[in-house]
């Protein structure tokens, strides 16, 4: 009995059923894989990140947020755009995992990878977040579009659903 070589694919094929390998990032970690820093850096916690396709993240929201001082002063809520942000910066952690994990990663900064926000699209709010919620983020990576990539992003409270929308964003970074 003769057995027949396994066809390109097939094994893509096989591939495709094998479950993907999660990851979780700390804070630490984050820091080494962004370039943003305090007040800008907006996410805790990475975890459930498939390197280059989807992740979860966590963004714990404290009063002492610099932002809360004038948005607004008397009924604290955290503003939509940063709320947009930290859904950015959880991308860029799905997409700089991808680089890290990699069987052969390089040896240059990885934050020096990640790009910019290129538009905002079908976003709506539905929920205030205010101080004390732990907003949860999701990110699954789209389709390439030359040097862009377009996102599905998510964030919650709870199980209330606060935004979600489309991001497109840059895939490198230029001066």
């Amino acid at each position: 009995m003769t057995i027949a070589p396994e066809t390109a694919p097939a094994r893509r094929a096989a591939a495709a059923k094998e479950p993907k390998q999660t990851f979780s990032y700390s804070s630490d970690d984050i820091k080494r894989m962004l370039p943003h820093r305090w007040p800008m850096l907006m996410i805790d916690r990475a975890y459930d990140v498939v390197p280059g396709v989807s992740g979860r993240g966590i963004k714990s929201v404290s009063v002492n947020e610099p932002f809360f001082a004038g948005h607004y002063p008397d009924h604290s809520i955290m503003p939509g755009v940063m709320i947009v942000e930290a859904m950015a910066q959880l991308v860029a952690v799905v997409y700089v995992a991808e680089l890290l994990e990699a069987e052969n990663p390089g040896t240059g900064d990885p934050s020096a990878s990640v790009g910019y926000l290129g538009s905002i699209s079908s976003m709506k709010f539905s929920r205030l977040v205010v101080p004390g919620d732990q907003l949860r983020l999701e990110a699954k990576l789209g389709q390439k579009l030359g040097g862009l990539r377009s996102v599905s992003v998510r964030a919650s409270v709870g199980t209330e659903l606060a935004a979600a929308g489309s991001l497109i964003v840059t895939t490198e970074r230029k001066g």
